[in-house]
């Protein structure tokens, strides 16, 4: 994927920039691997907001993406590469020999005719899905399995991609886009190859319009507002605010842990990503 660089009539086209789409060989997605999504706006089940400045944006399909490819030994042809609206990767729509059809993640480089398999046999090659076990060490890797048949949970956006380091007993080293060291089980799948769409890292919107497209609402910053609407709001002029950086209900938002000191899986983790 390349990006195209707008020329600047405007100032909100000065610094945008847009994927060119090159890799996408099919705009209309496979209506049965569809479902309707609906708008929530950020409200749950009572109609309470608790996700703010969500809302509105374009309507959107959602495409049931197949993470645990648990057709094993079957091959699979790649029938074109597509535009998700739900995640930064592109999504691929391959079809087995029965005539069945899925989504799956699609990795960098996957073309349109390339075989695909799933399963402890399959080659090692890009968009393969095998278990831990037996890919290699240094082999990059994505779409991983945190735990072995739940499907894949971990690096899964667009250019993420993770590398198993060491294999011990029943469990490989694997190295996270994040920099945190994970212990990961051997029975685990993962994905030959890093994501697709790798330019998106250096995507600019350019306008507050096009945020607007994808159902991001305006923030408002805590110091702009009133001592009664936000802990750090008020004051004479321009100020810090008088407190550390916290949302309205006073939750810190530089630098505290959030996570359980007890939590089962800390005993997994090999290096902190803060480290």
């Amino acid at each position: 994927m390349a990006l195209v660089k707008f020329k600047p009539t405007s100032p909100g086209r000065r610094f945008g920039n847009a994927a060119n789409f090159s890799e996408i060989t099919s705009d209309t997605p496979h209506k049965p691997l569809t479902k309707a999504l609906r708008k929530k706006g950020g409200r749950n089940s009572h109609g309470h907001m608790t996700a703010r400045r969500r809302g509105q944006g374009h309507r959107r399909r959602y495409r049931l993406v197949d993470f645990r490819r648990s057709r094993l030994n079957a091959p699979a042809t790649v029938l074109s590469i597509e535009y998700d609206p739900n995640r930064t990767a592109r999504i691929a729509l391959v079809q087995y020999a029965d005539g069945q059809k899925s989504y799956i993640v699609s990795p960098d480089g996957l073309k349109v005719g390339q075989n695909v398999a799933s399963g402890p046999d399959s080659e090692v090659q890009s968009g393969n899905h095998l278990p831990l076990r037996k890919i290699p060490e240094g082999t990059p890797v994505h779409n991983i399995e945190l735990r072995p048949g739940l499907g894949a949970k971990l690096v899964r956006a667009a250019g993420a991609v993770a590398q198993i380091l060491s294999k011990e007993q029943d469990y490989a080293h694997v190295k996270l886009p994040s920099g945190e060291v994970r212990l990961i089980h051997l029975d685990a799948y993962a994905t030959i190859g890093q994501c697709s769409n790798i330019d998106n890292e250096n995507l600019m919107l350019g306008k507050a319009g096009r945020a607007r497209w994808r159902g991001r609402r305006p923030a408002s910053r805590g110091i702009a507002k009133n001592p009664v609407d936000h802990p750090m709001g008020g004051g004479e002029g321009k100020s810090k605010g008088g407190n550390h950086p916290q949302s309205p209900w006073g939750q810190k938002a530089k630098g505290l842990k959030t996570r359980k000191l007890r939590k089962f899986s800390n005993k997994f983790i090999v290096k902190d990503r803060r480290k």
